[in-house]
């Protein structure tokens, strides 16, 4: 009502203060007022449910330091400040500058802010390896740790033979097989229509899943609940610990399938045919990452042959 009053009198509100109608639970105009009306704009509620949540774990981080704080105070040197914390993580410090942006725009959707200062700070430079890759003998270590038939096998074996995220590992059934084949819609690409990935079963994956063919969903409890992604990488951090594979994790045996297909002669297309990658761009930085190493591994046999 404040700002339909303001604009009813022909007079814009003073930058930094918003309507309280809007901003409710915090001091207008402050960063955690800010994150709780973003969380209600269809720009957040449109996201995919694992999405939301990682966002919302970023952001509750931002509000945790900063949120009493007046973004209309904010100045390109306070985002860098923000980032320079974790500057040893750099996807970390680009992650928070990521959440800024979006918060920065919303606060001018709310003329809170006159610019985006966070859009012109550049991020940090990240190392082209990126996340982990799970090598061969990582992939047996941790299979030698848990047997056949174990909630971590099959885990494992899910995700290393299909690509698949955690989110749409876990909603994984009998309703997703038809015949010798796979096919699901990956849940990050929700908004955008969904993307359908339609694969063959590999012959292993098949041997786990055969004793499961009567459950709703493959990774679920032992009381017949669908296990909830978070829950999934709880546990598979835990598996990993258990096989002394500390720095392994669940999101590295995507990046694990995507290098095994392309080291076995799969091209960027075929790779992403069972990956789901969106563009042919990143399908082709791993092809060339790890087609290079494959090169190598023969060129150094040849050299030993010289």
């Amino acid at each position: 009502m404040l700002r339909l009053s303001a604009a009813q009198k022909g007079k814009r509100l003073p930058q930094g203060q918003a309507s309280p109608s809007v901003l409710s639970g915090s001091a207008p105009g402050s960063l955690s007022a800010v994150i709780a009306s973003w969380y209600r704009t269809s720009e957040f509620t449109t996201l995919s449910g694992s999405t939301q949540y990682g966002y919302k774990k970023q952001a509750e981080g931002l509000r945790n330091l900063h949120g009493t704080k007046m973004v209309a105070n904010m100045q390109r040197r306070h985002v860098k400040a923000i980032m320079v914390v974790k500057a040893h993580v750099p996807n970390a410090a680009n992650h928070d500058r990521r959440i800024l942006c979006f918060l920065l725009d919303h606060a001018l959707d709310l003329e809170l802010v006159e610019i985006n200062v966070a859009r012109g700070v550049k991020k940090l430079r990240v190392s082209d390896a990126g996340y982990h890759t799970w090598t061969e003998d990582e992939i047996s270590t941790f299979l030698s740790k848990h047997a056949v038939g174990s909630a971590a096998h099959l885990t494992l074996s899910l995700m290393l033979y299909t690509g698949a995220g955690r989110t749409d590992t876990t909603k994984m059934g009998p309703g997703n097989i038809a015949g010798d084949r796979l096919h699901y819609s990956r849940q990050k690409m929700a908004t955008r229509g969904g993307m359908l990935v339609d694969i063959p079963i590999h012959p292993v994956l098949r041997a786990c899943l055969e004793p499961l063919m009567d459950t709703t969903t493959f990774l679920q409890t032992t009381h017949g609940k669908e296990r909830s992604p978070n829950a999934l990488g709880n546990s598979m951090r835990t598996w990993c610990n258990d096989a002394g594979l500390k720095h392994c994790s669940s999101h590295d045996l995507r990046k694990a399938c995507a290098r095994r297909l392309i080291e076995a002669g799969a091209t960027p297309h075929e790779m992403m045919a069972i990956t789901g990658h969106r563009t042919l761009a990143e399908a082709q930085r791993y092809a060339e990452t790890f087609n290079r190493s494959s090169a190598a591994d023969n060129a150094m046999g040849k050299y030993d042959g010289i």
